[in-house]
């Protein structure tokens, strides 16, 4: 959600300014704009939509300046409209703003009160007329911050830039990333490391509270307390080259069919092939002693954690609860000591889930983290870092961040079976070869991609889907009803197999198609039956299945798609590529925009 970008610089900078937002669009967008500093002035552009309209307002009215700041907004307070478009300004300040303002709405009467006219609905331009009415009192830039910061409440990484200091720029965070970026004569901010990777690979994280001043000399970073302190630098490892589609239509499509490859890497760090073992990083806690499981994520993540739920008892035989982040603080979950807390986040800066993972550190919990950027706030606040491997996903709508974080889970769970001992040595070497099956098994997947495009038109049409499935299925349904929501706009909803007859077999007509998720096996009897209770009700049912489940029950279906034979272990990674990929293709039929839908951003920063 949202991305700031900021260069005190030695040329011209709007270009770079927007090269930036560019690096950050699959965060999800609805607005942007740049503000320079040339001959004692402030200039502004702003546009509403994609990028390529404010590149179009540049085009007809420049912003030169060797210093400036720029922003992509994602709408939380005000329409998605070029007034309510970042950077806000006044004659003085300039701000762009990543988070919410919760106490807004009393300072904004404060400030109209006072005789200041503000022009936008949102929460933001509040803290510009804040810092402004400071700097017209005739404080120093640096003083108005001390001032200002201690009266916001909420979540933000701000980027200021100052009319009479055409030489720095100032930045803070609190609940939202921000980063320091060193450069040759230049410095620079920016939401991730991903944004500045073109212009330096030494950055600096600023942690909860701090702000810093920055110029063409370097940074001066100060803590919650204004106490001037020193932040590590690291080189941010992030790529310089911009990520491209290459012959894929989308991001999304290319990002399915990376999933083989970022599986195996991701899998490379958590099995040893050579003795058929699992190893995890260095671990500073006994798992021998941990005797309940914790696990909060959301969206996409949640129904990762789903699966390792069955994974952690089955394997493991350790009692596992899983919350979606925004509920879980508010319903005072009891944490028993020793526990285990588990928190999955492919940015690894949800703010729903790092309130929740800070929630758990105060009540004595060890803190576990699968996250797919390990220089998150999430990573560095954890106990146990557990990266994902999966590269930078761009599109919105998350595919193989979730089958890297499946990878991750499984590992984990099989781990903690041998360390219990609940798990002997022969079955950990079939667990592991299992799992290093995996990519070869995404692959045959992928190969009924042309099945899937051809079968796509019969979905399209359709208002409602429902998805059906059982026991690891069970939550792949709600991840193939939530992808398809995501991207092609049905209404889509995933349900137990079982389920289907205690109210949502009410739905159930000859218009609403139903994707089954049946791998041949223990349970594939019932779902059968419960596919026939759809049938005789009308219902248009999608098998996806086996060659055994196929052969079985494909009859009289309205379509099929035949999976790889694969152990239950594996399934829910090789069984999430057909329902991607049936979502991916409906949504091309239908011409959504696939990489940003609307209404969704990449990295939820606010609660």
């Amino acid at each position: 959600m949202c991305g700031i970008i900021g260069i005190v610089g030695k040329e011209e900078v709007a270009d770079r300014l927007v090269d930036g937002l560019r690096r950050m669009e699959y965060r999800g967008y609805d607005s942007a704009g740049v503000c320079t500093i040339a001959d004692g002035t402030l200039i502004r552009r702003r546009a509403q939509g994609k990028l390529q309209n404010l590149v179009a307002e540049l085009a007809k009215a420049p912003a030169p300046g060797d210093i400036g700041i720029a922003h992509t907004r994602w709408a939380t307070h005000g329409a998605p409209t070029a007034e309510n478009a970042h950077p806000h300004a006044t004659d003085e300040v300039a701000l762009v703003h990543n988070g919410i303002i919760e106490n807004f709405k009393p300072l904004k009467a404060e400030l109209t009160e006072g005789g200041r006219s503000l022009t936008s609905d949102t929460d933001s331009e509040v803290v510009a007329h804040l810092v402004s009415a400071e700097v017209e009192r005739g404080a120093s830039p640096e003083e108005a911050i001390k001032t200002v910061l201690p009266r916001l409440r909420g979540a933000f990484a701000l980027a200021i830039a100052f009319r009479q200091r055409p030489d720095m720029l100032i930045g803070a965070r609190l609940g939202s990333p921000l980063v320091v970026g060193y450069g040759e004569g230049e410095t620079y901010l920016g939401s991730d490391a991903l944004a500045l990777a073109p212009l330096t690979q030494k950055i600096a994280y600023l942690e909860e509270g701090d702000w810093v001043v920055i110029t063409r000399d370097g940074a001066q970073i100060y803590d919650a307390e204004n106490t001037p302190v020193e932040r590590e630098t690291v080189t941010s490892g992030a790529s310089a080259a911009a990520v491209e589609k290459g012959n894929y239509r989308h991001f999304m499509q290319k990002e399915i069919f990376e999933q083989p490859t970022v599986v195996a890497q991701t899998l490379n760090s958590y099995v040893r092939q050579a003795d058929e073992s699992v190893a995890l990083p260095q671990i500073d806690f006994d798992l021998t002693a941990i005797k309940r499981i914790t696990i909060v994520a959301c969206g996409t993540s949640f129904y990762a954690g789903m699966v390792a739920k069955y994974w952690f008892e089955t394997f493991a035989r350790v009692p596992v609860d899983i919350d979606v982040a925004s509920e879980f603080r508010y319903r005072e979950p009891v944490l028993e000591d020793g526990g285990l807390a588990i928190f999955i986040s492919q940015s690894g800066e949800t703010a729903d889930t790092l309130a929740a993972l800070r929630h758990c550190k105060e009540n004595g919990q060890t803190i576990a983290a699968v996250v797919n950027v390990p220089t998150s706030t999430m990573a560095r606040e954890a106990d146990l870092l557990l990266p994902t491997h999966a590269g930078p996903e761009i599109g919105v709508a998350s595919t193989k961040a979730f089958t890297c974080q499946l990878a991750v889970l499984a590992a984990v769970a099989a781990h903690m079976a041998v360390k219990k001992g609940k798990m002997s040595r022969e079955e950990e070497q079939e667990v592991v070869r299992h799992l290093l099956e995996a990519p070869a098994c995404l692959n045959a997947a992928l190969d009924h991609d042309d099945d899937i495009a051809a079968m796509a038109p019969l979905i399209a049409p359709a208002r409602d889907v429902l998805y059906l499935g059982r026991g690891q299925d069970y939550p792949l349904a709600m991840e193939g009803a939530l992808k398809l929501k995501e991207i092609s706009y049905i209404h889509a909803e995933g349900y137990a197999s079982g389920e289907m007859k205690h109210g949502p077999i009410a739905l159930i007509d000859e218009a609403v198609p139903v994707i089954v998720l049946a791998p041949s096996g223990p349970l594939f009897e019932k779902t059968v039956s419960n596919m026939q209770e759809v049938s005789a009700r009308g219902g248009k049912i999608v098998l996806i299945s086996d060659a055994e489940g196929l052969a079985e029950a494909g009859d009289g279906c309205l379509a099929t798609i035949e999976m790889p034979k694969v152990h239950p272990l594996i399934a829910p990674l090789v069984y999430a590529v057909p329902v991607q990929l049936l979502a991916y293709h409906v949504a091309v039929v239908k011409g959504t925009d696939v990489d940003q839908p609307r209404n969704l951003a990449k990295s939820v920063t606010v609660e």
